[in-house]
């Protein structure tokens, strides 16, 4: 094992991070929890992940009972995470790795990818943690640590592939699992983006960025590009028992498989109240709303027009007529729900 392997081990077994997900030294890592928590922590914070990992193994403690879940109820229990089409992998994973492999878990980073939803960091952290196999998780805390380490000049994401072939020669034949945790946890909580603790850090006399510059320099960044905003109307559909037309989203794309407040196509270009009219759910005397529904995703702004209004008789629509005090049963993400509450609030 190499000095720094040592090192940055030795840390570990002083610093670790108390996490619901991660086993005690002396017990087995179960593939079931490793996946379940690497799943969840894509692009989501550990604080925000910890209610929904206890959450989600008391519904649901073997990687059985999650297959043999409806979708809606994992998509239900998902509200809020983000980035949906993980929740619909995750069940999707579970179907297969039950269907197929007898509720195991493949024992082989290469197997481990032909699962829905893992992609190469997923397995090489489930075939490391879960199984202390010699593999690499590479995610956004272990590139911080390896572009300052080896002082990369390369912008991201072009220096992604560099980053991980550096990874790699770190990593030690054993305690891999513990290593690439180490890892995580010091780019957590030593070596963060804006403020590195380099006094704390067990390779601060090995790191090049520190020794020859500013760490918090890297890893380096091309210009962030601006987002650009698209626009879309949303139809709140009521009827005379003072219930709310809602439809499933198609599978795939963002929010599939999610229940939504129907909606025109979203796009950049504005659209005029009688175009959007077109692709109502249903005939009604409609009326914009004042104000504006705005709302970020990973890629693009936008902003959402309600248009109200009560369906006319024998007015045939597509989609599930829901009480008001019954939508907290249904799977709605975070923008529809910011729909519903401004439709209420300036519905008279």
């Amino acid at each position: 094992m190499s000095m720094r392997a040592e090192q940055l081990l030795d840390w570990y077994d002083r610093e670790r991070r108390d996490l619901p997900w991660r086993m005690a030294p002396d017990q087995k890592a179960d593939p079931y929890k490793v996946w379940m928590s690497e799943i969840m922590l894509q692009q989501t914070t550990v604080a925000t992940v910890k209610s929904y990992y206890k959450s989600f193994l008391e519904k649901w403690p073997t990687v059985q009972d999650l297959a043999a879940a409806e979708l809606d109820e994992v998509l239900h229990a998902w509200q809020g995470l983000g980035y949906y089409a993980r929740a619909r992998n995750l069940h999707k994973c579970a179907q297969v790795v039950t269907r197929d492999h007898n509720g195991r878990f493949p024992e082989s980073e290469k197997r481990l990818l032909d699962l829905p939803g893992i992609g190469p960091y997923t397995a090489a952290a489930v075939a490391s943690i879960a199984f202390g196999l010699k593999a690499t998780p590479v995610d956004g805390n272990v590139e911080r640590v390896v572009s300052r380490l080896f002082k990369v000049e390369e912008t991201m994401p072009k220096a992604k592939k560099q980053l991980t072939e550096l990874a790699q020669t770190l990593t030690p034949q054993k305690r891999a699992g513990d290593f690439a945790q180490a890892m995580m946890d010091l780019g957590a909580t030593i070596c963060t983006p804006k403020k590195a603790a380099c006094g704390l850090c067990p390779w601060m006399k090995d790191c090049v960025a520190r020794l020859e510059g500013e760490p918090t320099d890297y890893p380096r960044k091309e210009p962030k590009k601006p987002k650009p905003t698209r626009k879309a109307h949303a139809f709140w559909l009521t009827r005379s028992d003072g219930s709310v037309l809602l439809r499933k989203r198609p599978e795939k794309g963002l929010l599939g498989g999610m229940m939504e407040i129907p909606s025109t196509e979203w796009r950049e270009e504005s659209m005029s109240l009688n175009n959007a009219l077109r692709q109502a759910p249903g005939s009604a005397l409609w009326k914009s709303k004042e104000g504006i529904v705005k709302h970020t995703f990973t890629h693009f702004h936008l902003e959402v027009t309600v248009i109200c209004g009560r369906l006319q008789a024998n007015s045939p629509v597509n989609g599930v007529w829901v009480q008001l005090e019954d939508l907290k049963d249904y799977a709605l993400p975070t923008l529809m729900k910011k729909i519903v509450q401004h439709a209420l609030k300036t519905t008279t």
